[in-house]
């Protein structure tokens, strides 16, 4: 007995110290938040890159609490439309993050995406802290080569994320015959893809 109990509480302290060390090494999920446009159509193309944990189409950047979808598009509460995104930090960067939030819209039309016209529809990166700001900061300035207008992306602090209503989530995988679908999301989702390799990586 005397002989197998010191090697298998050894054994024990290792698995433990194993199974702490995987612990600390793993990154507690992050969160960041984009306007570009219409959320349906940037929510679409975050939500299943690898990574990518849950994306929620919402509001923020206003000056009314609890702030509906009709007072939103009447552009009288200040708020823009967002999604907050949840991400696995061992899996995407907020970096890459940021060079895919460059490529679902275009960031060089102040107020305006196509025909979706207002600061409701401006193009935004609202960071969480002082890490996201430098990082957005460093991000705008790398990006800017690819546009041939300046980029007019605002960085504003996130104060307050309003989730929208149900209807919006998943809106493009609950209404893919919609005529937004179909004539603003898909050729959007297209252009993604191709920017990743012709597919989704997940």
């Amino acid at each position: 007995m005397k002989l197998w109990f010191w090697p298998c509480c050894v054994l024990a302290g290792i698995l433990t110290w194993m199974t702490m060390q995987g612990e600390e090494s793993h990154q507690a999920n992050k969160k960041a938040t984009f306007g570009g446009g219409c959320f349906w159509c940037t929510e679409a193309m975050l939500e299943d890159v690898e990574g990518v944990l849950d994306v929620i189409s919402g509001y923020a950047g206003g000056h009314v609490k609890n702030p509906t979808y009709r007072a939103v598009c009447e552009g009288t509460t200040g708020h823009a439309e967002v999604v907050q995104v949840t991400y696995d930090p061992d899996k995407i960067t907020y970096k890459r993050l940021l060079e895919l939030f460059w490529q679902s819209h275009d960031p060089t039309t102040l107020n305006r995406q196509g025909a979706d016209v207002g600061t409701q529809y401006r193009s935004t990166i609202m960071w969480h802290d002082e890490d996201q700001f430098k990082e957005a900061q460093t991000s705008i300035k790398e990006a800017a080569p690819l546009f041939k207008d300046p980029i007019v992306t605002k960085l504003e602090k996130l104060d307050v994320f309003y989730p929208a209503e149900d209807y919006h989530q998943d809106y493009f995988k609950h209404n893919p015959n919609a005529g937004y679908c179909v004539y603003v999301i898909q050729p959007k989702m297209k252009k993604f893809k191709e920017y990743l390799g012709g597919k989704l990586p997940k």
